[in-house]
């Protein structure tokens, strides 16, 4: 796995990955010259995409039926620098068709126990917790 940051101008850079997939980072403070997310709002974007992935599938394994899921993360950063997390929160609300909050709640743990390789590498740096609600469709 790689991938490659082109500088674009002033704090903002293109990253792409080896298939070309792109996105857009931009450290600058001010709202109205960000082009991008920041990289460390990219860091979150990665444990929500990557616990939200197995928390569909593996619910989906369990025979739920699952039309929607949502993850909201919420972090605290340090106060000096390195300004690195130090308290990472994801909640999932999982949308579906007469869902078991058991196997819901089992997919939500073993993605932070087990599957989920973003939230268990950051888990080594900050503390990461994870909650969850079943919403039906």
């Amino acid at each position: 796995m790689f991938i490659t940051s082109q500088w674009v101008d002033g704090n903002c850079f293109v990253a792409s990955n080896a298939t070309g997939h792109t996105v857009v980072m931009d450290g600058s403070a001010t709202a109205g010259e960000k082009r991008g997310a920041s990289p460390m709002e990219l860091l979150l974007m990665g444990i929500a995409g990557c616990s939200s992935i197995d928390v569909v599938s593996i619910a989906q394994k369990q025979r739920q039926d699952v039309v929607d899921c949502k993850a909201r993360v919420e972090a605290v950063r340090a106060e000096t620098v390195p300004k690195v997390f130090t308290e990472i929160h994801i909640h999932f609300t999982v949308v579906g068709r007469n869902l078991s909050e058991e196997a819901v709640g089992k997919a939500v743990s073993l993605s932070a126990d087990k599957y989920c390789s973003a939230s268990i590498m950051l888990g080594q740096a900050a503390k990461v917790t994870h909650s969850f609600e079943v919403v039906e469709a």
